[in-house]
């Protein structure tokens, strides 16, 4: 029996989003940065749920997107530019994977925070298809 390597989906995530020039001066992370109030411009990348599929050999995994701001127009901006980004993610291969689809769960909604008060933030979710390469 092999052993699987599945990838870190939220990094494979983060490594692109950072390299996008449609978010340029955006910290995109799976943390929040050193003093994070909810202003700041921000895409925070996280892993909620998914599922292994051993017939087809596939990882499944659910992302979040949480894009902040400290003005809900620019947060919307920097949800709609992270969203299409990672679809552009299917064909591309990440270490020993590839991701080989997006599925969209959930386009962006408004989510106000209410542990930042002056936050701004929309969230995503994305299912991510991901085969060993």
């Amino acid at each position: 029996m092999s052993v699987l390597n599945f990838p870190d989906v939220e990094r494979l995530v983060v490594d692109f989003l950072k390299t996008r020039a449609e978010l340029t001066g955006t910290t995109v992370d799976n943390r929040p940065p050193a003093g994070f109030d909810g202003t700041q411009k921000v895409v925070l990348v996280s892993r909620t749920g998914g599922t292994w599929i051993d017939d087809l050999y596939l990882d499944h995994p659910v992302v979040d997107l949480e894009a902040y701001a400290a003005d809900k127009t620019v947060a919307h901006t920097i949800a709609l530019a992270a969203r299409a980004c990672v679809h552009e993610l299917q064909g591309t291969a990440y270490g020993t994977a590839v991701v080989t689809d997006v599925t969209e769960v959930e386009g962006p909604r408004w989510l106000p925070d209410y542990n930042r008060p002056a936050a701004s933030r929309y969230l995503t979710r994305l299912q991510l298809s991901i085969r060993p390469a």
